[in-house]
Order: structure tokens, then sequence, then C-alpha cells
């Protein structure tokens, strides 16, 4: 037998780890991973059964299209299964300039740069824009990733009311005069709740007050604007940057950023999450090409998920569905837990989402309609989730 290994960390870290994890477990905090088999677009296996899933992003169900899957392995035979380096070194698969091209065009931009997450661009791109002696104004329930950017930047950061414009305003009338170069952060489609940002708005208030805004659009590609996503949904809203990302509709993994020309160069060259990352898997760039031609080619798929999340809303008499995301907000974390698991036991995936991910006492369940759903699929939903909705 081989010795035994020693303390992989020093006691006092472990004590450290084993008391915040007892006091996330006594609040029905405490998170574990769960492994998960996805069999298509929908049907997952997890715990030895098949089950319905109504909590994946992929919108389009295309993370397993024929089509898309065929122009991954053929990127992986031709380039390999990693980039190799950042992209500032040698790993600028010539794929990315392909798929950067295609973006812009989409977004009405000039340009286009490519990033390994989400997380990843929104905490490069802000810190690229401001810094100490600026200001962000984020909307108060932006994703993380946008506060994180805020803070590595040094900038003063500020929230404003949930879609108020008015707050918008307000805050921005109190505080630009003492701030250089000021930046407005909102999400197209917030990803725990659903609902969409009137960027017309945000955009006219910021214009006014020479402040840049930026757009994480990662759950409207594909979803809204014929599937163009925030560009094409609010034509009149000027957005400086329009982020997203390919890991939802587009059914893979990376993001991107869109704005002019000068813009995107100083994110290629100042942006420190691309300067200092390897750069996505060709794979990844070549499925999210061919995920694009499927949007652009069928239309009844980009309209799906909402026709669904729409359907659902009317069978249970929610408030309206702006997206395919439909939260059943239920209050605190042990009764969202049982509601999962009340789904799971008639073969629904339903993942309760809990606080710090939304805020205190608004634990839900989060809905995700894909268009591989059918109608018989969200039909078993509403019924299993009627005596919960009305409770």
């Amino acid at each position: 037998m081989p010795d035994a290994l020693p303390d992989a960390c020093a006691p006092s870290l472990s004590a450290f780890a084993e008391a915040k994890l007892a006091a996330l477990e006594s609040r029905s905090l405490r998170r574990r991973l769960a492994p998960t088999h996805r069999l298509d677009g929908v049907h997952v296996e997890r715990g030895g059964r098949r089950l319905v899933s109504f909590s994946c992003n992929d919108y389009l169900g295309l993370s397993h299209h024929p089509a898309v899957k065929a122009a991954a392995v053929a990127a992986i035979e031709t380039y390999g299964t990693g980039a190799g380096a950042s992209r500032l070194v040698t790993g600028d698969c010539p794929l990315f300039a392909a798929l950067e091209v295609r973006l812009a065009k989409l977004k009405g931009a000039e340009a286009a740069c490519l990033f390994g997450s989400g997380y990843l661009a929104n905490a490069g791109i802000i810190p690229t824009f401001v810094g100490e002696g600026d200001l962000v104004v984020a909307d108060a329930l932006s994703h993380s990733c946008i506060w994180a950017g805020a803070k590595l930047s040094g900038a003063e950061t500020l929230a404003f009311r949930h879609n108020d414009p008015a707050d918008l305003a307000t805050k921005l009338a109190a505080r630009r005069g003492a701030a250089g170069r000021v930046l407005v952060a909102t999400e197209s489609v917030f990803s725990m709740d659903g609902d969409l940002a009137p960027l017309d708005e945000l955009s006219r208030i910021a214009r006014a007050h020479d402040a840049w805004l930026l757009v994480d659009d990662a759950h409207g590609l594909g979803v809204i604007g014929g599937g163009a996503g925030a560009s094409a949904a609010f034509p009149d809203a000027h957005i400086d940057l329009a982020m997203g990302t390919l890991s939802k509709a587009l059914g893979g993994y990376g993001a991107y950023v869109c704005a002019a020309a000068p813009v995107v160069d100083l994110i290629k060259t100042r942006a420190r999450t691309l300067v200092y990352s390897t750069g996505l898997p060709p794979a990844n760039a070549a499925a999210a090409l061919a995920a694009l031609d499927v949007i652009a080619t069928e239309p009844h798929r980009v309209a799906a998920p909402l026709a669904h999340a729409q359907h659902l809303i009317r069978a249970l008499n929610l408030p309206r569905a702006e997206s395919a995301i439909v939260p059943i907000v239920l209050g605190e974390a042990d009764r969202a837990l049982a509601a999962a698991a009340d789904l799971e036991a008639e073969g629904l995936l339903a993942v309760a989402i809990r606080p710090p991910t939304v805020p205190a006492g608004t634990a839900r369940l989060r809905l995700a309609f894909s268009a591989a759903h059918a109608q018989t699929d969200v039909d078993r939903l509403a019924q299993a989730l009627a005596p919960w909705v009305g409770a």
C-alpha cells in the first residue's frame, strides 16, 4: 500500500470550508453537481432516469443538430481539438475571422471579437474602456459577469432599478459631471426573469449623457428579433458594445462582442481575458457558423421557444412571456427545491435557482423552452406546475 497522502491543505482552510458549507446547508443553499447526460436537445439522463429538461439554454436544440455536429467534427479533423495558444500568439484559427465577420453582419456592426466565454467577455470588455475616475451604471439584475467586469475596472459602480430608464436618467444626471468615461450596462433578455430591457429608452438616455451602452444579448440571440437578437428587436437603439454568447441558442460555447472597428481593434489588443487566454477551440467556431446557417433558414425553429413559453403562461394564467424564459417564483429555497423534486418525480427537470443567483426570497424554477420541446411536453409541465402556481 502506498503511504497515505499528506493533507491537501492547511487544517484551518478545511475548517473554514466545512463551516461555510454547513451554514449553506442549513439554509438550503448548498449546491452540488449532478452528472447529466444530455441525450438530445431536451431529453437528459440523470440518476438513471430519462427526463424532459426545462433547464437547458439550448433554445433551438442546435447542440444536437446534425449539421452543427458535422461542422464541429470536420473542424476537429482539420484544425485539431484546441487552438494551442492565445489568439495573439498562434491561436487565431482562420475560422475565427469568418465567424466574426458573420456575427458583425448579423448585428449590423463593423467588426466583432470572439472570447472564450460570456464571463470572460464582460470581465475583459468593461475594464478595457473604463477605469479609475470613470463610472459604470448597470441594471440591478445584470448578470454576475457584468458586475465582475465593473469591479475589475476600478470605476465607480452604481446600480439602477431593474428596467427603470427614469432611475438611470436620475443617476446619470447626478453622477455624470464627476466622471470621466461612463458605461451603461444591461442584459437584453434577463436570464432569471425572461423580461426584455427597454433598450430604445436606455439608449436614448445614455446618448444624452455621453455614456456608452453595453448590452449582453446572451439570451436574445436566436430567440428574439427574428433570431438576430436585441439589435433587430430594438432597431432604434444605439448599442455601442453588443455582446453575446455562442452557448445558448447557438448550442455551443464561447462569446463575442460587436462594435465599431476601432473599438474591436482596441479590445483585441488590450482586453486581458482575450490576450491572456487560449483561443476558443476551432470546433466551437465551426459549430457556431453552422448554427447561424440554421437560424437564417429555419424561422419556424426561431419562433418555437417563445411560442412554447406563451402556451405555458396561458395554461397557468401567468404574466406575459417576452422570451424563452419563464420564472416560477416560489419564495424560499426549500420550497423551490421541493417543487423541483416534485417535477422530477413526474419525469420533468426544472432546476431550482436559489440565492445568491437570485435575490433573497425569490428562489424559483427557471423554465427555459426549446424548439426541440413537443407541445405535449409543455402540457405535461403545465399540469405538474398547477399545484405550485395555485398554492
